[in-house]
């Protein structure tokens, strides 16, 4: 048994595209899977527009909220990517032209292609540490406990790994999934029951509709594998009882 308190993250979803639904956010369940084995659990998303005080002080409130924030989208080189120059302003920090950034995006582009606007994502608070993007070259950057990403899925999924030596975990967040052919009014009851013993234990429950007949998949979250076989095994009970099919994963 272990001692680690918990390490907990929030997530900052910045950028117009995704309140106006034009764009879906996948990276909040990147950025979760991703901290889920390092032992730090996302415990609250924010979608935010592109406004330099609403970014500023939901990035305040974050910081001092959790153990690490990460925010993403609005580090590209357009007039409305103002992440960079918002962060600089939350920390009293100087923006500019950072200079490492500047030299790794001078290097990663062709003579004449460095533009104004590709220079522009060399603009950060010039204090940051860097995150290295080795799909498309613009770095990431990070001051204290707030990580700055960009809001494209792929290229920040591939920074990501870079993060790994940087950030100081807890216990990894374990999991078991459990599919049953089965409707939830019909084990809400008996799974209350069981979540009333397992205080420990996280249990989700989510309805699917899969080769034309419903189902609910029981999901059990926790740091402990122990008290995740102990609880599955209080469902298995009166899944057996109420004969309730389970269904195999596919």
């Amino acid at each position: 048994m272990t001692n680690k308190k918990e390490i907990n993250a929030g997530i900052i979803i910045i950028g117009n595209e995704v309140l106006s639904g034009r764009t879906k956010d996948i990276n909040t369940s990147s950025i979760a899977l991703w901290l889920n084995p390092l032992g730090i659990h996302v415990k609250e998303v924010r979608v935010i527009p592109d406004d330099q005080n609403i970014i500023i002080d939901t990035v305040n409130i974050f910081r001092k909220k959790f153990n690490y924030v990460f925010t993403t989208g609005g580090i590209g080189p357009t007039h409305d990517d103002i992440t960079a120059e918002s962060i600089a302003k939350t920390f009293n920090a100087e923006y500019g032209f950072h200079k490492e950034a500047f030299s790794i995006l001078e290097s990663y582009y062709k003579p004449g292609e460095f533009t104004e606007g590709r220079q522009k994502m060399a603009k950060m608070p010039t204090n940051a540490s860097l995150i290295l993007n080795p799909s498309s070259g613009a770095p990431g950057f990070y001051i204290e406990n707030v990580f700055c990403l960009p809001g494209v899925p792929s290229i920040l999924k591939s920074m990501l790994g870079g993060l790994n030596n940087i950030l100081v975990g807890g216990d990894p967040v374990l999991s078991k999934t459990l599919n049953l052919r089965t409707v939830e009014s019909e084990i809400a009851k008996s799974l209350t029951e069981v979540q009333n013993k397992n205080n420990e234990v996280e249990i989700g429950s989510y309805p699917f509709f899969r080769a034309g007949k419903l189902g609910v998949s029981i999901v059990l979250r926790s740091t402990s594998q122990k008290k995740i076989d102990l609880c599955n095994e209080q469902i298995l009970e009166f899944v057996k009882i109420k004969n309730i099919e389970i269904l195999r994963d596919n």
